[in-house]
């Protein structure tokens, strides 16, 4: 007898007596969803059963346990969540979101409850007191929203990072919590690697 929110087409299959609705979003939501691209139609599940949403094609599930927190997602990574959590659009500075791969836009989870969120691979936790953290954009999954956030060069100077291989970096600071996937699942190895031998535009 409860009531949960998924990501739409994320159902695999259900039983028992479960209803499902999807409430209009308000003109305010509907119009920041025209201009994020930030799917605001959400379906709500309620009643008593069993939902299983469908398992990622490649990758793994990541619960995250939110206890009156506030989350920020990479793009495409939320699942589902208890009904409780509010789910809004969260703004990357203009820097940040241009030179980085977040993008403008990223989902932003707050209250108490549980986050279902996709993972490439194995999550790690990173507990920041007051330290920096520098990552390889891709590995990085969610952030507190505590902690400043900036993308930048991997070396002072621009050759540095050249040469360096590694070219920018998304940095967090201050005191939080950061997961990270560093070691994406065999399969995703593998889908990378056809992905880098096909065409663009295929």
């Amino acid at each position: 007898n409860e009531s949960i929110r998924a990501e739409s087409g994320a159902l695999h299959y259900m039983r028992g007596r479960i209803d499902i609705s999807t409430p209009a979003p308000s003109v305010g939501g509907l119009l920041k969803s025209l201009v994020t691209s930030e799917n605001i139609f959400r379906p709500t599940y309620s009643g008593v059963g069993e939902i299983f949403f469908g398992p990622p094609i490649f990758g793994e599930y990541h619960i995250l346990d939110l206890n009156n927190e506030e989350w920020i997602l990479e793009q495409g990574s939320y699942v589902c969540s208890d009904y409780a959590v509010e789910i809004v659009v969260w703004r990357n500075k203009a820097l940040s979101a241009l030179l980085g791969g977040e993008g403008w836009f990223q989902t932003l989870v707050k209250g108490t409850g549980k986050v279902v969120m996709q993972a490439p691979g194995y999550v790690e936790r990173l507990e920041l007191k007051g330290e920096k953290l520098s990552v390889d954009g891709k590995f990085a999954l969610a952030r507190t929203s505590g902690l400043k956030f900036e993308v930048q060069r991997a070396s002072r100077s621009i050759m540095g990072s050249v040469t360096s291989g590694e070219g920018l970096l998304s940095t967090f600071e201050g005191h939080g919590t950061v997961l990270i996937a560093p070691v994406p699942n065999i399969y995703q190895n593998v889908v990378d690697s056809i992905r880098a031998v096909i065409p663009r535009g295929k």
